[in-house]
């Protein structure tokens, strides 16, 4: 028997969901060190920082582990070091150039299985890395890692999403969940050439013009992830949880909140949605439109029996801050 969803309570799950409340802390942060707004020449909000350079832009960003997941999964931790990293460079239709990590551990064994999935990352992705810093008798363990790309002149960002576009979700499948995190991991054991080939797959339909806004799914999940770009980009939107493309026997509520290896939002004029999609599906990974973009500030979504409901309302706070014109914030 068929269970139906319930709407309010998916709404208030992602609300509330842990990763969504990391991406809440920016603002305050942000507002501490006073970075500029988004009439800045760098505006922060985006997946990388982008700095214009010659006839393009240097992309830099940066990522930081829990030491509970670097401790649970050391390996998968130094892998993801490079794996997101790369994903948000992607994200601003950019393409990576080096990599340079920051490690803490309490020896040299407990660092080893960190450094080896970095170094096998770095080597199935094709990206160096060209240093770091290195503590082997630290407390705790910890692990962040820094990425420099390039995009050419036409960036993907999450400012430039307009009403009346679709937003599409594109996600790679062929994985499995990390149990017991909420991380699916689509990436280990996959050959070097498809990773490298999907990654290409961003800054191409940015040089195309085919795509006019894009995110990385981030641990705040597809609808947490969507949240982000409407508020930086000013405007409101309707999501169809049914049509999220969806591992089969994954549930719905744990899907939600999870945190893909490769995926990524994307706002797309409606007559470029089915030219978009299919560049994806060509490769193997699903893409399908999952929703409407409008000009108000609140964020929607809908389950299969039509239910509505609020999981965001901008006109009645922000979120991570992004979309206000006194100050902006990096997601």
């Amino acid at each position: 028997m068929t269970v139906a969803l319930d709407i309010p309570a998916l709404a208030h799950q992602i609300r509330d969901a842990r990763g969504l409340a990391h991406k809440r802390d920016i603002d305050a942060v942000v507002a501490r060190l006073g970075l500029g707004s988004r009439r800045s020449t760098v505006p922060v909000g985006d997946d990388c920082a982008a700095i214009p350079d010659g006839d393009g832009h240097l992309l830099f960003a940066i990522e930081g582990f829990l030491d509970s997941f670097v401790a649970a999964d050391p390996y998968f931790a130094g892998y993801c070091g490079i794996m997101v990293n790369l994903s948000d460079v992607a994200a601003m239709g950019g393409r990576p150039l080096a990599v340079v990590d920051a490690l803490w551990s309490r020896d040299s064994a407990s660092a080893d299985p960190i450094l080896a999935g970095l170094s096998d990352a770095a080597a199935l992705y094709g990206v160096p890395v060209v240093g770091g810093h290195t503590n082997t008798r630290a407390g705790t363990g910890n692990l962040a890692v820094a990425v420099l790309g390039r995009a050419g002149p036409r960036l993907l960002t999450s400012f430039d999403a307009a009403p009346g576009d679709d937003l599409i979700a594109a996600i790679d499948l062929r994985g499995r969940f990390r149990d017991p995190h909420p991380y699916w991991d689509a990436s280990t054991g996959a050959p070097g050439e498809r990773l490298r080939g999907d990654l290409a797959l961003l800054p191409g339909l940015a040089e195309d013009g085919l795509v006019r806004a894009a995110k990385d799914i981030s641990m705040a999940g597809v609808v947490g992830t969507a949240l982000m770009l409407l508020e930086c980009s000013k405007v409101g939107g309707l999501i169809d949880l049914d049509a999220i493309p969806r591992p089969d026997h994954a549930p719905l509520a744990r899907w939600l909140t999870a945190f893909p290896s490769f995926g990524y939002l994307l706002s797309v004029r409606p007559d470029r949605t089915a030219a978009v999609c299919a560049r994806f599906s060509e490769r193997g990974i699903a893409a399908s439109r999952i929703g409407s973009l409008d000009a108000g500030r609140v964020a929607r979504v809908r389950g299969g029996a039509g239910v509505e409901a609020v999981v965001w309302d901008f006109g009645a706070g922000p979120l991570i801050g992004c979309g206000r014109d006194d100050a902006g914030t990096s997601a």
